[in-house]
C-alpha cells in the first residue's frame, strides 16, 4: 500500500532524516520505532505532506506522491493523527468529528462515520456536545483517532498515541487501535512504548538518527537482543 524509498528530509542545513526506507503492506499494521530525534515524526510529517522531502520517494497504492500537498493527500486516503493530538478546544467534540468529514460531500455519511466511531469509542459517544477542551488526555486522544476515522482514510497515521496516558488507558487505547485494524484499516504506528507497539504490531522498523537500521516481523524484531536492550529495558 504504502513504499517509502531512501526518504531525506531536512530542516535547513540540519538532515532530520538521512535514508529512511520501508513498506506498509495492505490491511497491516506498521510500527516505527526509535528514541527521540530518531525521525519518526518527520516521516509521518512528510508522508502526510507536512514536510517536504529532500530526496527519495513516497508511493501510496502506485501513485508517486512524494511532496504531494497535504490537502491532496487526504482525499486520497491518508488520515494523520498528529502528536499532541491537536484537536480544537473550543468545539464541541461533535463538530470536531463533523469538521473531518470536510471531503465528504454526503452529509448522511459523514454522521454514518460519526456513528462508527462512537461505537468504536463509547466514551466519545457520552461527550459529543463537551468541549474538546474540557475531555480528558485519553479522551482527547480517542477524539483525534476518531476525528481521522471520520476522514475515512485507508492508511491511518498514528504519532505516539500513548504520549502522556495513564498505564490503563494506554491499554485502551492500543486495543482500539487493534479493532480499527480489524475492521480494515492499514496502520502505520510511530510509538516510543515499544513494548505494545510491537504487541500489535505486525512488522516494525527501527529509527536511529534518520536511518532504518533493523526490520522484520514484530514479534522477531521483540526478540531481538539489540532491540530489547535499547528500547525494552531488558
Amino acid at each position: 500500500m504504502l513504499k517509502v524509498t531512501n526518504l531525506k528530509v531536512n530542516y535547513g542545513k540540519i538532515e532530520a532524516i538521512k535514508d529512511v526506507s520501508f513498506e506498509v503492506p495492505d490491511g497491516k499494521i506498521v510500527t516505527l520505532i526509535g528514541a527521540n530525534g530518531a525521525g519518526k515524526t518527520t516521516t509521518l510529517r512528510a508522508i502526510s505532506g507536512l514536510e517536504r522531502a529532500a530526496g527519495g520517494s513516497i508511493v501510496f497504492e502506485g501513485k508517486d506522491i512524494t511532496n504531494l500537498e497535504a490537502h491532496k493527500i487526504v482525499p486520497l486516503g491518508i488520515s494523520h493523527v498528529p502528536e499532541g493530538r491537536k484537536i480544537f478546544p473550543t468545539l464541541t467534540v461533535k463538530e470536531n468529528l463533523e469538521l473531518a468529514g470536510w471531503t465528504i460531500k454526503d452529509k448522511t455519511e459523514v454522521n454514518r462515520r460519526i456513528d462508527q466511531v462512537c461505537e468504536i469509542f463509547p466514551r466519545i459517544k457520552e461527550r459529543l456536545s463537551q468541549l474538546g477542551g474540557t475531555l480528558s488526555g485519553g479522551e482527547q486522544q480517542m477524539l483525534a483517532v476518531g476525528r481521522a476515522l471520520v476522514t475515512g482514510g485507508k492508511l491511518l497515521l498514528l504519532d505516539e498515541p500513548s504520549m502522556g496516558l495513564a498505564p490503563v488507558l494506554v491499554d485502551e487505547i492500543f486495543d482500539r487501535i487493534a479493532a480499527i485494524n480489524k475492521q480494515g484499516t492499514t496502520v502505520l504506528l510511530v510509538e516510543q512504548n515499544a513494548m505494545e507497539a510491537l504487541e500489535i504490531a505486525d512488522f516494525a522498523y527501527i529509527l536511529e538518527v534518520g536511518y532504518t537500521t533493523i526490520s522484520g516481523e514484530a514479534k522477531a524484531i521483540e526478540h531481538d537482543q539489540r532491540v530489547r536492550e535499547a528500547y525494552l529495558g531488558v
